[in-house]
C-alpha cells in the first residue's frame, strides 16, 4: 500500500504537458529582429554597474578571463536552447522544456527560478537606472539627502534611502504603463547607440591604455601612494591574477549575470517568421557579439586605470574622471539613461505574463493569471515587487540582487541542457501515442536491461528502455558532477597534494566517465534537425559542470536566500499546485 501510493506521488512530480500549436499569432521578427534582441537584452545593465565591483574585489585585470568563462558557459547552454526551440517549436521557455520533458517538478523548479530572475532583474535594472541618473546630477540626490537626514536616522538607512525615494518614483512609472509595447523597430536603434557607446568605451582603451597596469606590484602601490591600505579593500598579490583562480572563478560567477539575457530570443519564438532557423542564428550571433563586446570593454577598463583605483560599485563611464576625460564620462553616462530608461517602460510585462502562464497551467493559485487583464492584480505585482526591491536592498545591497539572478539562471540553464540530454534519447512519437503502443511497436526485445546492453544496446533506435536509462544515468551525473564541484572548490588541498581529496576526485571522474560512456552508446534519435547540439553528450554535460561550478562561487548569503525562495515556491507547490495542475484536471473550472 506504502509502495503504491509513493508510486503515484512520484508519477504526479513527472507528470508531462502536451503542446498545442498556436497558429493565430502573426511571425513577424526575422533573425535580425533577434539578433537585436540578444544583444539590447544581454548587454548594458550588468557591465554597467559590475565592472567595477568585479575588477576591484575578485579578479582585478583577469576579469577578461572571467567574461571568456561566463561567456563559454552561455553559449554552451544557448546551444541547448536552440536544439529545443527546434524539437520544440511551439514552446517559448525554459520552463515549457522542462515541462514536455523532465515533468512537472522540474517545470515548477523552473518556473520558480525564472520569476525570481525577472523580479530580481527588474529591481537591478530601477537600481541601475536610479544609479545613473544620481551620476547625471553629480550625485547631488545622495549627498542633498545624506546632509539633510544624518542627524536623524542611522548610516545604514540614510545610505539607502535615496534609492529608495527614487525608488518611488520608478514604479511610479509603471502605474502609468499597464499596457504591453511593442518596440521590435524602436529596439534596434537602441541598440545600435549602445553598440556605439561600448565600442566607443573599447576604442578609447586602446588609445589611452597601458599594458603596465596588467603587471602591477606591490612596488607600483607604494609609489602611488597606497602603502595604507587601512581604507581599501585588499588589494591581492599583483599582477594579471592578482586574486588567483579562485578571484578568476568567483568573478566569472558575477560575470555570468551579464549574459543572462539571451533567453529572451527563445521567449519570441511564436512570432518568429522561421523560428527553426533564425532563433539558433540569433542565440549563437547575439552571444558572439556579446562575448566580443565584454572582452573589449574588460580589457579597456584595467589597460586604462590601475584595478585598485577603481571603487567597488563604481559606474562604468567612472574610468573617463580617471584619465581626464570628463565630457565623454557624462556623454556615456546619458546615453545609457536614454537606454535604460526606454527599457523601464515595460519591464513588468515578462512577470506579469510568466506569472500568467504558470497559473494558467495550475502550478500557481489562477488568480494571478488575470494579470494581463486586471488593473488589480497588476497594481498587486508592482506592489509585491516594491516591497522586495526595498528588503533585498536595504538588508543585502545590489551584488546579491545579481547572485541571486545568477543562481536562478544556472540552475535553468542546467535543467534546459538535462532536457537535450534526454529528449536525444527518447524513442519517436507520432500522433501523441503513449509509452505502451512505443513498446508493442519496439517489441519485447527492448524491454531486456543486461550489463552488456548498457554498452551494447540491441537496438539501433531508441526504446523506452534506453530512454529511461539515459534518464537515470543523467540524474545520477547531476549528483556526480555536483559532489565533483564540490571537491574542486577545495582547491588548496588539492594543490597541496592531499592524497584523500585526490583520490576523492579520481574516483568521481571514473565514475562520471563511466556512466557518460554508457549514456554515448546508447540509440540517439534520428530525426532530421536544422540544429543540434554537436558533441553529445559531452557538450550538455560540460554546460551542467560549468554552471554548477559557477554556483559553487556564490556566498552562503545568495544561498540562504535562494533557499528561503524555494521552500516558499515548494509550499505553494505541493499545497496548491499539485492537486490543481491542468495535466491532470484539463476540464477543471477555474474561479
Amino acid at each position: 500500500m506504502l509502495c503504491q501510493a509513493l508510486h503515484r506521488f512520484g508519477q504526479k512530480l513527472v507528470r508531462r504537458r502536451t503542446l498545442k500549436q498556436d497558429v493565430t499569432q502573426i511571425r513577424y521578427l526575422n533573425t535580425l529582429d533577434l539578433v537585436t534582441l540578444g544583444v539590447d537584452h544581454t548587454v548594458g545593465i550588468g557591465v554597467y554597474v559590475l565592472a567595477g565591483e568585479v575588477i576591484s574585489n575578485q579578479a582585478g585585470p583577469s576579469i577578461v578571463i572571467c567574461f571568456l568563462v561566463a561567456g563559454l558557459a552561455s553559449l554552451l547552454a544557448g546551444l541547448c536552447y536552440a536544439e529545443l526551440s527546434i524539437r520544440i517549436p511551439h514552446a517559448d521557455s525554459a520552463y515549457v522544456y522542462t515541462y514536455v520533458t523532465v515533468g512537472e517538478l522540474g517545470a515548477f523548479v523552473t518556473g520558480w527560478n525564472l520569476l525570481l530572475f525577472l523580479v530580481a532583474d527588474g529591481v537591478v535594472l530601477g537600481w541601475v537606472w536610479m544609479l545613473i541618473f544620481d551620476n547625471l546630477r553629480g550625485d547631488q540626490i545622495s549627498e542633498t539627502l545624506t546632509e539633510n537626514i544624518s542627524s536623524y536616522v542611522s548610516r545604514v538607512f540614510e545610505k539607502y534611502l535615496g534609492f529608495f525615494v527614487m525608488g518611488f518614483v520608478f514604479f511610479l512609472i509603471e502605474f502609468r504603463n499597464l499596457w504591453v509595447f511593442e518596440f521590435s523597430q524602436i529596439s534596434k536603434w537602441f541598440t545600435l547607440v549602445k553598440v556605439f557607446f561600448l565600442s566607443f568605451i573599447i576604442i578609447s582603451g586602446i588609445i589611452k591604455g597601458d599594458l603596465r597596469n596588467w603587471k602591477l606590484t606591490e612596488e607600483d602601490y607604494m609609489k602611488a601612494g597606497l602603502n595604507d591600505t587601512s581604507s581599501l579593500s585588499p588589494l591581492g598579490s599583483g599582477g594579471f591574477m592578482p586574486f588567483g583562480f579562485q578571484g578568476i572563478f568567483r568573478g566569472a560567477a558575477t560575470c555570468f549575470y551579464a549574459f543572462v539575457g539571451f533567453d529572451n530570443i527563445v521567449s519570441r519564438g511564436k512570432v518568429a517568421q522561421n523560428p527553426q532557423h533564425s532563433i539558433p542564428m540569433g542565440i549563437v550571433i547575439s552571444l558572439f557579439i556579446s562575448s566580443l563586446l565584454y572582452f573589449g570593454i574588460s580589457a579597456a577598463l584595467t589597460l586604462m586605470v590601475p584595478y585598485y583605483q577603481l571603487r567597488p560599485g563604481s559606474p562604468l563611464p567612472e574610468v573617463f574622471l580617471h584619465i581626464g576625460w570628463v565630457p565623454a564620462f557624462y556623454v556615456i553616462t546619458f546615453g545609457f539613461f536614454c537606454i535604460l530608461s526606454a527599457r523601464l517602460i515595460n519591464f513588468t510585462v515578462p512577470i506579469y505574463s510568466h506569472i500568467k502562464m504558470m497559473a494558467d497551467d495550475g502550478l500557481l493559485f489562477y488568480a494571478l493569471a488575470r494579470t494581463y487583464v486586471g488593473i488589480f492584480t497588476q497594481v498587486v505585482v508592482i506592489v509585491i515587487i516594491c516591497v522586495i526591491a526595498a528588503v533585498v536592498t536595504f538588508f543585502f545591497g545590489l551584488t546579491y540582487l545579481v547572485d541571486i539572478d545568477v543562481v536562478g539562471s544556472l540552475i535553468s540553464h542546467s535543467l534546459v541542457a538535462i532536457c537535450v540530454l534526454i529528449l536525444r534519447y527518447q524513442p519517436e512519437r507520432k500522433n501523441e501515442e503513449n509509452e505502451a503502443q512505443v513498446l508493442e511497436e519496439n517489441g519485447p526485445m527492448a524491454e531486456k536491461l543486461t550489463l552488456s546492453s548498457l554498452f551494447f544496446p540491441n537496438s539501433s533506435t531508441p526504446t523506452p528502455l534506453s530512454g529511461q536509462v539515459v534518464s537515470v544515468c543523467s540524474s545520477l551525473l547531476v549528483l556526480l558532477l555536483t559532489l565533483l564541484c564540490l571537491v574542486l572548490t577545495q582547491w588548496p588541498g588539492l594543490l597541496s597534494g592531499d592524497l584523500v581529496w585526490i583520490i576523492v576526485v579520481v574516483l568521481l571522474l571514473v565514475l562520471i566517465a563511466g556512466i557518460t560512456g554508457v549514456i554515448w552508446r546508447q540509440p540517439q534519435s534520428s530525426t532530421a534537425l536544422h540544429f543540434k547540439v554537436p558533441g553529445l553528450p559531452l557538450f550538455p554535460l560540460l554546460s551542467i559542470f560549468l554552471n554548477i561550478y559557477l554556483m559553487m562561487q556564490l556566498t552562503a548569503g545568495t544561498w540562504a536566500l535562494f533557499g528561503a525562495w524555494m521552500l516558499i515556491g515548494f509550499a505553494i507547490y505541493f499545497g496548491y499546485g499539485i492537486q490543481h495542475s491542468l495535466v491532470i484536471n484539463p476540464t477543471e473550472v477555474r474561479a
